[in-house]
């Protein structure tokens, strides 16, 4: 089950980070970067005088970096994953990636290379390292709830 559930969580993350769209459903929750929204944002298409379609390419910003998450079945203490990825194809890689993360705390032990609370409401992700185009950070954490993961901040270049 639990390769089945790896399988299908690469797949979407594939999806995500080829057509660079926002992932809603029921089992999941994406966040891009407002807090006050939770619908992508997307660039308005540059106008072209080719016969052929274009990539639309822009600079990378808080929108790129999507934070999805979903509940693992498990018995005993919940258990939830996840995924940061960072979904920018052109420009610097983000660094210093910061989450709002709350109080967050895991039963199950994490590396802290990968995700680290430094604070309340203050998780570094990734060491702090470039988080490269397409490149994403899986974490499974064990707790009785879920914490609400964020974009805070993350350097640009």
């Amino acid at each position: 089950m639990s390769t089945i559930l790896h399988v299908f969580f690469c797949f979407l993350m594939f999806i995500i980070t080829s057509f660079n769209l926002g992932l809603q459903s029921g089992n999941f929750l994406h966040f891009n970067g407002d807090a006050n929204t939770t619908t992508p944002h997307y660039p308005k298409p540059k106008q072209s005088h080719s016969k052929h379609r274009k990539l639309l390419l822009h600079g990378c910003s808080k929108r790129d970096i999507s934070i999805s998450q979903s509940r693992h079945p498990t018995s005993g203490i919940p258990e939830f994953i996840v995924q940061i990825v960072n979904t920018c194809v052109t420009g610097c890689p983000p660094s210093n990636i910061h989450v709002r993360c709350g109080w967050f705390a895991s039963t199950r032990i994490l590396n802290p290379i990968t995700f680290k609370r430094l604070s309340y409401d203050d998780c570094l992700v990734n060491g702090g390292r470039p988080l490269k185009s397409s490149q994403s950070i899986r974490l499974t954490y064990a707790n009785s709830f879920m914490y609400p993961f964020q974009f805070k901040s993350a350097s640009f270049c």
